[in-house]
């Protein structure tokens, strides 16, 4: 469940706010009288996925008053208990997360800040070091505390509602992040000898055609976790489709003079940020995550539709690649 609270001035939108907000079927709710200040208080109480309706609806009534406030809070609890039917619990699961409380997650990733990079780059020494130790404990704590999948699904997320900004943004932040971590990797290769015997190293060398099935299917994953609320599976596909460790083994191994290998990685990297985002995008798409407007949803269809013919292309292409190196036998490397 999930508890909107509206503030704003008492005047003559009352009642088109209130009636607008009951067509969307709230389990309960209540309008305060006028206060001292000449504000009123209008709580709604909805089940969990509903509630996208009354918010567009209090925003298309709203948007030219300046004095107004809404808030959307999580209800951990509530009596009496709400009888659920199956088909009910059905729907519920078909159901997505606010398009507000999405936008407000997903956005805090593409920030690009001291602690972003920072993270990127404790994380790109603790993967360096694992990966040339064998150490797969290592390496996968550097892979869940990296932040580099945050901007990439905040970019497919902002391709969907076709918000220019936000898809600045996390490229932007997406592209410092990687570069961070190839350039710290690259400095590191200089002087440090990589082990060529750790089989956790050399496993980022190898490309074939799972690496774009199993880039999609971790993409796809990671934005229904989202769209659904459930964020904590995200843990498991930052393990599933890392990005730092390819791109520290690019690095590490450019910085070592094996630019072959080197090159293997890179494809590993390119084939896991095409696919992620290709696999977000369309899950965005069908989970039905749309701007308000319908201005605003016919530059989102635009861009949905571009920006997924240029990841498709792309991802063809890598993979068309990833394929030559597995049939050739070249996509290994025997110590």
């Amino acid at each position: 469940m999930r508890l909107i609270e509206l503030t704003f001035p008492d005047g003559d939108r009352v009642q088109s706010l209130v009636k607008a907000c009951l067509k969307a079927d709230p389990l309960d709710y209540r309008l305060t009288e006028r206060d001292e200040r000449g504000r009123r208080l209008l709580r709604l109480v909805f089940k969990d996925g509903d509630g996208q309706r009354a918010l567009d609806s209090i925003q298309a009534i709203m948007e030219e008053e300046a004095d107004w406030r809404l808030v959307v809070l999580p209800v951990e609890a509530s009596l009496p208990k709400l009888d659920e039917s199956p088909d009910a619990d059905a729907r519920r699961q078909r159901t997505l997360a606010l398009r507000e409380e999405l936008y407000d997650d997903i956005s805090k990733g593409a920030r690009l800040n001291s602690d972003f990079l920072l993270l990127t780059a404790l994380s790109t020494l603790v993967v360096v070091f694992g990966l040339s130790a064998d150490n797969i404990a290592a390496v996968i704590g550097a892979m869940v505390i990296a932040p580099l999948l945050g901007p990439i699904l905040a970019f497919s997320f902002a391709s969907a509602l076709g918000d220019l900004q936000m898809m600045t943004r996390a490229a932007r932040t997406a592209l410092a992040g990687l570069g961070l971590g190839l350039g710290l990797s690259f400095l590191i290769g200089l002087v440090y000898d990589p082990n060529l015997a750790s089989g956790e190293l050399m496993s980022r060398t190898v490309v074939g055609l799972d690496a774009p099935a199993l880039a999609l299917a971790a993409g796809a994953a990671a934005a229904l976790s989202i769209a659904t609320g459930l964020p904590a599976a995200l843990v498991g596909v930052m393990v599933a489709v890392a990005l730092l460790p390819p791109a520290a083994t690019a690095g590490l191994l450019a910085g070592a003079g094996e630019y072959t290998l080197a090159g293997r990685a890179a494809l590993l990297l390119a084939i896991n940020v095409v696919a992620v985002n290709l696999a977000a995008l369309l899950v965005y798409f069908f989970k039905g995550v749309r701007p308000r407007t319908w201005l605003e949803r016919r530059s989102a269809k635009r861009s949905v539709y571009v920006n997924a013919a240029v990841w498709f292309v792309m991802i063809v292409g890598l993979s068309v690649i990833a394929a030559h190196f597995a049939a050739s036998g070249g996509a290994g490397f025997e110590p």
